[in-house]
């Protein structure tokens, strides 16, 4: 190998471009489709605050249990280095196999088809527009990323700058103009309220905050900074989704916003007037880029860290000194993401099959890389001097509890795409043992 191919990792994440590539995954198209999901389970206007609140909490309980885990233990592999330190190296490749084929590769998928689906409001392509659209942003974007990461690094902090912008400007607008309106969000309600079926979406649309640990060999002074980037990624996050929600209400209410499938629109309408579906298009379109570019940034980390360690993946596992960039593992995870996209286009609803496809997977491995805490501090492996999660045990074991109640709601209630999920995940074991050979 030439030096170009065997580079590790520099240090070139601040705290703030760090912040961005979690917020970019995080605000992305759910806070414009869920909340009348949310809505629909929320007896009250209360309630429904509450519920969004309560996401910010559950999450930041998270993230303290995962700082606790980069700060000790930093490595460009993230969740799948805690789980093969843990539980051996078996569960740490089958976790970045499922990561490979299914999550990340998965959710690049879906943020693309979803920004096709609003491209072709702008201009239609055809028969199949959202699925040309969606494989155009993996191609754009994986090249972007093979460019090195400094240039996908400065695209993130814009994007990431301006969606959180539009989305203050949206919800002061919006907040403020159904003041001035009276907007029927006073109005009594007859809703039943469903605390666990209300979580499943919040969670869902504060899902990939946890991206952030795969920056852990980045990041300048991860010890000192990992928790701080964690925990001020997540409070902006709260703070955007109460103040966006807050604008939802005082303009829609809590009625219209149970039964309505386009309610960034209704909003932008509201605020901007006839414009109002082509201004929101763009907002999601640059939503949708944040979220499939900052996945495509961390996602590649798990492979390279996979092909690092096993030499029958060592094509993936190469770090491009020049680029600074994991250059084999975006061509495999572009390549996987575009496959992808050929499959949902054949389905009929191809955002909805990814969604499926993803979230038994996702919530299966949240719930091991917790327990890993566990695992660490019982073997005394963790440094004293790092940070340390705060009213341990009980920190840990109730984010688990959580991630336990939506593992069990992903497989129970969502349709065959979580099967070809499961499939492919299990597909990992006879991989893993070939490759476990190999290295042998």
């Amino acid at each position: 190998m030439s030096q170009t191919e065997t580079g590790s990792p520099l240090k070139i994440f601040t705290n703030i471009s760090a912040i961005a590539v979690i917020i970019g995954i995080v605000v992305g198209i759910g806070i414009f489709r869920l909340p009348s999901m949310v809505a629909q389970n929320s007896a009250t206007e209360l309630h429904y605050i509450a519920f969004w609140v309560a996401g910010g909490i559950i999450s930041i309980i998270g993230a303290l249990c995962y700082a606790e885990l980069a700060t000790n233990k930093p490595d460009a592999g993230g969740e799948y280095y805690f789980l093969t330190e843990a539980f051996g190296s078996s569960l740490g490749f089958l976790f970045s196999w499922g990561r490979m084929t299914v999550i990340q590769t998965g959710s690049i998928a879906l943020a693309a088809f979803i920004l096709g689906d609003y491209a072709s409001v702008i201009y239609d392509l055809g028969a199949h527009s959202s699925s040309i659209y969606a494989g155009l942003t993996v191609i754009v974007l994986t090249g972007l990323n093979i460019l090195g990461t400094q240039p996908s690094k400065n695209v993130q902090n814009m994007m990431t700058t301006l969606i959180v912008s539009i989305l203050l400007l949206c919800g002061l607008a919006g907040v403020l103009s159904g003041m001035e309106a009276a907007s029927p969000a006073t109005s009594p309600s007859t809703g039943t309220s469903s605390a666990g079926a209300a979580m499943i979406f919040v969670l869902l649309t504060y899902g990939g905050w946890n991206e952030g640990v795969y920056l852990s060999a980045e990041i300048k002074d991860v010890r000192k900074n990992m928790t701080r980037v964690l925990l001020v990624g997540l409070t902006v996050i709260t703070l955007l989704y109460v103040l966006i929600n807050t604008a939802y209400l005082q303009v829609l209410g809590l009625e219209q916003l149970r039964s309505s499938d386009t309610i960034g629109v209704g909003l932008t309408n509201a605020i901007f007037g006839t414009k109002g579906s082509f201004i929101m298009a763009i907002i999601v379109i640059i939503s949708a880029l944040s979220t499939a570019n900052a996945t495509i940034i961390t996602g590649a980390r798990t492979n390279y860290a996979l092909g690092r360690d096993f030499s029958f993946l060592k094509y993936i596992g190469q770090w491009n000194r020049s680029y600074n960039a994991p250059i084999n593992a975006l061509l495999v995870q572009g390549g996987i993401s575009f496959a992808l996209v050929i499959l949902g286009t054949f389905t009929q609803e191809a955002v909805s099959t990814m969604v499926d496809y993803t979230a038994p997977v996702f919530w299966f491995f949240f719930l091991l890389t917790t327990a890993s805490l566990l695992i660490f501090r019982n073997r005394s492996e963790l440094n004293s001097q790092a940070f340390q999660v705060p009213l341990y045990p009980f920190t840990p074991i109730l984010f688990m509890l959580v991630c336990l109640y939506l593992l069990y709601s992903s497989v129970m209630f969502t349709g065959w795409g979580a099967l070809v999920g499961i499939g492919i995940l299990a597909l990992g074991l006879p991989v893993y043992y070939l490759a476990h050979s190999r290295n042998r």
